[in-house]
């Protein structure tokens, strides 16, 4: 793979992972929300 292909698919997958964990930390914080 291309050096430029392989940066876009990390900075895709800290995208994608920080969503992911943002969304479960504010679930911890917030358990009574639905």
């Amino acid at each position: 793979m291309e050096a430029p292909a392989i940066i876009m698919m990390v900075i895709a997958m800290i995208t994608v992972w920080g969503g992911l964990a943002a969304a479960i930390m504010h679930l911890r914080k917030h358990p009574d929300m639905e």
